[in-house]
């Protein structure tokens, strides 16, 4: 398996950060890491198939947003918090506050 591309902190460009949280399900994958930590792909829930979540999941982790660790058969993802606060101090927790109050998120999750 050829190692996966992460964008060092430096190169994280604002425009690609802000494209990749312009889409809502690739926001709710963010606001999942940043309310559990690291996650095994498997255990994010979202309303779309395999393929369409591992294109989400690329899109995050070529802008800068996540980092995906390999783990076995499983790859484990999680939030680069500290690099994004490092290149665009409050963004992050911006588009993350104005994300938990817009109640979008409440599109994702499952009903019980």
């Amino acid at each position: 398996m050829k190692p996966l591309h992460h964008p060092d902190r430096a190169d994280i460009q604002l425009s690609s950060v802000l494209y990749a949280l312009s889409d809502p399900v690739r926001l709710y994958i963010v606001s999942g890491l940043h309310r559990a930590g690291e996650l095994a792909c498997g255990s994010i829930e979202v309303p779309v198939v395999k393929s369409t979540f591992s294109h989400h999941s690329r899109t995050l982790r070529e802008a800068g947003l996540i980092r995906v660790r390999v783990k076995g058969t499983q790859r484990l993802l999680s939030l680069r918090t500290e690099d994004l606060e490092e290149r665009f101090p409050g963004l992050l927790k911006s588009v993350l506050e104005a994300y938990d109050s817009s109640g979008d998120k409440a599109a994702f999750v499952p009903e019980e």
